[in-house]
């Protein structure tokens, strides 16, 4: 029995250890596509891109693995919760890869365009929801609650950057009506990395769940 449990709770880490290098390799994309915008590095877009296919590989083969433990350890409680938490977290992370590829895709779309302004709070924008990202797996791998639970601030920091910018690309669309069309595709990327900041914060709120059992709603 003992030997079945140790084979379970490896397992279980190794599942962890999957989750975690899916969520670094987001982390880099999402840098990456914000770097390629701000940079107007059409090459590192098209990494950004292609790059796309390994994290869907990867949560494929994390949700295969997921329901492979279910079907053959029926676990139950506590061990069902670890399961199914992972199994929420590589969606989110999906997803957040796929709005990287969003942001990297405008990249190529505003390719030898000058931009109507230096790109300042956008990058700032992204890297705060990085660091988002970062801790909410920090929290996951700790069972860090308080630490999961800071997200909804940085949240709200992140939210409340996207309407300054959204108010000031607004402007530029009303003084200038040439700007219309990149500064459309802006508030896009700014939309963008807001949602990653939500699904970051769905990351927290399943540690919460993990933890205590309780939900949250981190996003209020």
């Amino acid at each position: 029995m003992s030997s079945t449990r140790h084979a379970f709770d490896r397992a279980l880490e190794e599942l962890q250890q999957e989750i975690l290098r899916m969520g670094s390799l987001v982390e880099t994309v999402i840098y990456n596509s914000v770097k390629s915008l701000a940079s107007q590095d059409v090459s590192l877009a098209e990494e950004v891109i292609k790059g796309d296919t390994i994290i869907d590989h990867m949560e494929l083969d994390i949700e295969d693995k997921c329901l492979k433990l279910i079907a053959t350890q029926q676990p139950i409680a506590g061990d069902l919760r670890k399961i199914s938490t992972g199994f929420k977290i590589i969606t989110d992370l999906e997803r957040m890869a796929d709005n990287s590829v969003d942001i990297a895709k405008v990249t190529r779309r505003l390719a030898g365009q000058p931009l109507i302004k230096p790109l300042v709070d956008i990058p700032r924008m992204a890297a705060l929801t990085q660091q988002m990202v970062k801790d909410g797996l920090d929290a996951y791998v700790r069972g860090d609650v308080d630490l999961a639970r800071t997200l909804n601030e940085k949240d709200d920091e992140v939210d409340h950057i996207y309407a300054q910018v959204f108010r000031e690309l607004l402007t530029y669309m009303m003084e200038d009506p040439r700007t219309i069309t990149q500064a459309a595709h802006l508030l896009f990327v700014c939309r963008y990395i807001e949602r990653i900041a939500d699904h970051a914060t769905n990351i927290g709120e399943r540690v919460v769940y993990l933890v205590t059992g309780e939900r949250p709603d981190l996003n209020d």
